[in-house]
């Protein structure tokens, strides 16, 4: 306790070195904190934007659907089912589906199109369909038009409140064919969703298909991606053959390897971040070091071991790096805050390569507390690893070349 009191108050005897030693931990914390929030946050984004565009956080499906999604592997809309996903904890929004394929037509143009039966109110809660109009309105429940994408107009070459024909294959080979007005145009942000993609108020859908009170899928969805699997663990308590419960990365394991090959890059990235930031507090300590070293040797001279010496030096690097990563996450927080409030929107090629992927060009930042106390400790630890190296110096120091420093 006295040695650290010692170190304590050796650190103030000269402010501006310490505080220059100290701020290179500090930035050190604050850019590594900024760069991993930046990066988690984008993970986010990019899971958010694809289970609302697609599939939602989990769903459940007739056990042999998801091989062949066909629609003769769907399975009955029942109360008993639906109750047992709401009373899940966790569990915040449910919304039917079903999905097929069939041929898109106008007078002279065919074109295969993804038909999505939904109902419209829980539908909307989920994924926000009705924010990518551009022209006409969404679907009422019990509608009997349909909201399609901009791509497939433009290519069918029809407007809004013009007639679409649609031709397929119904429930167990029947023939589908039917007429429905246009109510919407949508605009999603995705290329290829934005040239095949069809919505039609679920009734309708299953009357086309002759499939009534069939679905192909029941969306979840929870709080989170962090959330998820608690829920999953739950409801594959409750959930029985002939249903299968999917989560949205063992739907679109893409992803997940795009991910988790993206994290791959942030990991070296950060690796030569901390080797950096290393070599920089390291500096900073032998600056200390070189300029101590006449005080050194006075202290040995008259009779200090250099255990001792050792012990102090090591307290106060290890007091240097405490205050420094203190400091930083004090100061990281309110810059990440800002930033979370104010998203960086991208442009030029960036901002293109997102739309393609169909996420929003926002540059997103994470509230994760891993964001935060990973970088705290990891610094901390590189601090800790190069307070060694004064205990060193203290062992080697020769007093008669100190004194004459």
């Amino acid at each position: 306790m006295k040695n650290l009191k010692i170190a304590w108050k050796n650190l103030w005897r000269n402010k501006r070195r310490t505080l220059i030693t100290v701020s290179s931990v500090f930035f050190a914390v604050i850019i590594s904190t900024v760069m991993s929030s930046m990066q988690e946050g984008s993970y986010t984004s990019m899971v958010d934007n694809w289970v609302k565009f697609y599939s939602g956080y989990m769903q459940i499906h007739q056990e042999d659907y998801w091989e062949d999604k066909t629609i003769n592997n769907s399975f009955p809309e029942t109360d008993s089912l639906i109750n047992l996903v709401k009373q899940t904890e966790g569990v915040t929004q449910i919304a039917p589906r079903f999905v097929s394929f069939a041929l898109a037509s106008s007078e002279e143009t065919t074109k295969g199109a993804m038909i999505m039966g939904i109902d419209p109110e829980e539908e909307d809660r989920i994924t926000e369909v009705s924010k990518w109009i551009t022209s006409g309105h969404y679907l009422e429940p019990g509608d009997n038009g349909l909201l399609v994408v901009s791509g497939l107009i433009n290519h069918l070459g029809l407007g809004l409140s013009d007639t679409l024909v649609l031709l397929g294959q119904g429930y167990h080979g029947v023939s589908a064919a039917g007429k429905y007005p246009i109510r919407g145009i949508l605009e999603f942000p995705n290329p290829e969703i934005n040239q095949e993609l069809i919505y039609m108020d679920i009734d309708n859908c299953r009357e086309f298909y002759s499939a009534e009170s069939l679905l192909t899928a029941l969306v979840i969805m929870v709080t989170d991606h962090y959330a998820m699997l608690g829920v999953r663990e739950k409801l594959q308590e409750k959930i029985r053959s002939p249903y299968s419960l999917m989560t949205w990365n063992e739907m679109h394991p893409e992803v997940v390897q795009l991910i988790e090959a993206d994290r791959a890059g942030g990991v070296v990235m950060k690796a030569i971040l901390y080797i950096l930031v290393g070599f920089g507090i390291f500096g900073t300590i032998l600056m200390m070091l070189s300029e101590r070293r006449r005080e050194m040797g006075v202290m040995v001279a008259i009779g200090m071991q250099r255990t001792k010496l050792g012990v102090i030096l090591f307290f106060e690097t290890i007091l240097i790096g405490l205050i420094g990563t203190l400091a930083g996450f004090a100061g990281s927080v309110p810059i990440i805050t800002w930033f979370i409030n104010h998203p960086i929107r991208l442009t030029g090629e960036a901002a293109a390569t997102m739309i393609q992927m169909g996420i929003e060009p926002l540059l997103l930042f994470s509230w994760l507390p891993s964001v935060f106390y990973n970088q705290v400790i990891t610094i901390f630890i590189i601090t800790v690893v190069i307070a060694i190296f004064p205990v060193y110096r203290a062992g080697i120091l020769r007093v008669n070349q100190a004194l004459r420093a």
